[in-house]
């Protein structure tokens, strides 16, 4: 696979040759010889830019015309719509959220689909999700109205751009345009992740805002081994150690990685541990860089030169868009909370908090209860999935469902004494979970067995995706939450794939027969993926099915 070079990061096999400021060659854990340390920490990119952008478009065009299309059907509100479009509509018109008419049951959604947009009271609302996500929704309100497309265009124009975003990453990753592209081709026809660009629900804009922090931190891992690479090319006395490396104090890619994870958490709360991942992720990647450049005391140095710029560079950048992101409640005294502080006068150190943030702090510890009391512990649904049993789709979440449509109802033309039903089911391509379920366990062997620091960005962003929600089984949750595991999950895909398909040329130039296997293996599955989400194309778009063909895409009881 052309340019595509492990970056193995083994101070240890390596020594400089200081009068001449090369480096001697050495050979990894493996014994295999590495390339010189200027090339192992900027492997060049690939030259296709031109062709690099034009696939990638392509897909990502592919991704947002199957997202796009009949993207107001069902013309309805569908499952948590109710709550996330209503409220962005309040954001937009009020700039803050308030309660609506809900007498008789379900009075506002009727008469949103009716034209009536007066559904609102005066009382302000309390929402347990920050409001990025919901301002988000309301922009595609601004621009095509209050109704099914507008609600739902802002989660498919995300979700197209998490594609475009995932085959630029992984490509700059592997230094392969076909590997990124295969990494985008899987996201797009992922059933669970096109479900979730289709409906205006928030988790589609936190995989989003997850994707482009990593993006970020993988750009910034470029451009700073780039200039540390450059830095060898600086004479070096005889003798002379390497005492510190490079001084880079101002990473922009950073600086943009804080705001994206920032907005992430703006969306929901759980982007905090995606946050905390990679920011150890990204020390281990500057302590290693400097370990391979011959620095004393690598650790320590590190520390100081990149893990405290790191700090203020991502994790204060983010705590600070985050707040930001409350602009519009710390403007509108009627917001939910916003007279707290005014009721309730500040007590020891509190006095010095101004008294709009402590009414947010109030806010925050009452959202924080909803997430955590009784009430929620207490509660029960039918589609509660426990996370244990998300990477291998145990129990999907139906999203909409209309049963027993007589024959002769367009669409149903069932067999002799069957109705016909139409759901929408938030079901993942099976073959790509499961596929991806053993690609991560590749992954991990190979970014612990070869240090190859690739397979290490999957791994940390889908177990900070995953794991934390075990400490949440207590109460109700959710399959669709696993929408922010699936770009990890295919990027760990993809690279297990490149893996397979091995070097594209041998030394004397020609295709090897183990590229031409590969090909063939991972053409086939790709193949197989797109097919098995054709398949379920229908239970992901409310098409009208007879029961049997319903039934034939129920695997499995616990799908139903």
């Amino acid at each position: 696979m052309a340019g595509v070079t492990a970056v193995i990061e083994d101070g240890t096999a390596r020594r400089a040759d200081a009068a001449a400021g090369r480096e001697t060659l050495g050979r990894d854990v493996l014994g295999r010889r590495l390339p010189p340390l200027k090339e192992r920490l900027y492997p060049p990119m690939p030259r296709d830019f031109e062709g690099g952008w034009i696939a990638t478009l392509a897909i990502t065009a592919l991704a947002a015309f199957i997202r796009f299309w009949h993207l107001g059907d069902p013309a309805k509100f569908v499952f948590d719509e109710t709550y996330y479009a209503k409220d962005a509509f309040s954001l937009l018109k009020f700039g803050y959220a308030r309660q609506f008419i809900d007498q008789p049951e379900g009075a506002a959604d009727k008469a949103i689909l009716a034209g009536n947009l007066d559904v609102f009271k005066d009382t302000p609302s309390l929402t347990v999700h920050p409001e990025v996500g919901k301002w988000m929704i309301a922009a595609g309100e601004q621009l095509f109205g209050m109704n099914t497309f507008g609600w739902r265009f802002m989660p498919a124009l995300f979700g197209a751009l998490t594609v475009l975003l995932l085959i630029r990453t992984v490509r700059r990753m592997t230094r392969s345009t076909l590997i990124g592209s295969i990494a985008g081709i899987l996201l797009a026809v992922d059933g669970l992740h096109f479900v979730m660009s289709r409906v205006a629900l928030l988790d589609i804009f936190l995989a989003f805002w997850l994707v482009a922090a990593v993006s970020c931190l993988v750009a910034d891992r470029d451009w700073t081994r780039r200039r540390h690479a450059k830095s060898l090319d600086a004479p070096v006395a005889d003798g002379e150690r390497r005492g510190l490396g490079r001084w880079l104090l101002f990473r922009p890619w950073r600086i943009l990685a804080g705001v994206c994870f920032g907005l992430a958490l703006g969306t929901k709360w759980s982007a905090v541990w995606v946050l905390a991942g990679f920011g150890i992720l990204v020390f281990a990647w500057d302590y290693g860089a400097r370990r391979a450049l011959g620095v004393r005391l690598a650790f320590l140095k590190s520390v100081l030169v990149d893990g405290i710029p790191a700090f203020i560079s991502i994790v204060l950048v983010a705590g600070v868009t985050y707040l930001a992101t409350w602009t519009g409640w710390l403007l509108h005294d009627n917001a939910y909370d916003h007279d707290y502080a005014s009721k309730n006068p500040a007590t020891g150190v509190m006095k010095i908090v101004p008294d709009d943030f402590r009414s947010l702090l109030h806010y925050h510890e009452e959202v924080l209860a909803f997430h955590t009391g009784d009430y929620i512990k207490n509660a029960t649904h039918p589609y509660a999935s426990n996370p244990a049993g998300w990477p291998i789709i145990a129990r999907p979440i139906g999203f909409d469902a209309v049963n027993d449509i007589k024959p002769g109802t367009p669409g149903c033309n069932p067999p002799a004494g069957q109705n016909c039903l139409s759901v929408i089911s938030a079901l993942g391509t099976p073959i790509l979970w499961w596929g991806g379920a053993l690609a991560l366990i590749a992954a991990l062997v190979l970014w612990i067995g070869s240090r190859d620091w690739r397979f290490g960005i999957p791994i940390v962003g889908y177990v900070t995706c995953w794991v934390p929600w075990f400490a949440f089984d207590d109460r109700p949750i959710f399959f669709f939450y696993a929408v922010t595991m699936i770009p990890f999950t295919v990027m760990a895909l993809a690279l297990v794939l490149g893996k397979i398909l091995g070097p594209a040329r041998s030394a004397f130039g020609n295709a090897t027969p183990r590229r031409l296997i590969g090909s063939a293996v991972v053409g086939a599955f790709v193949v197989l993926v797109v097919l098995n989400f054709a398949y379920i194309w229908p239970i992901l778009t409310d098409k009208v099915l007879p029961h049997a063909d319903w039934l034939s895409r129920m695997w499995f009881k616990s799908w139903i």
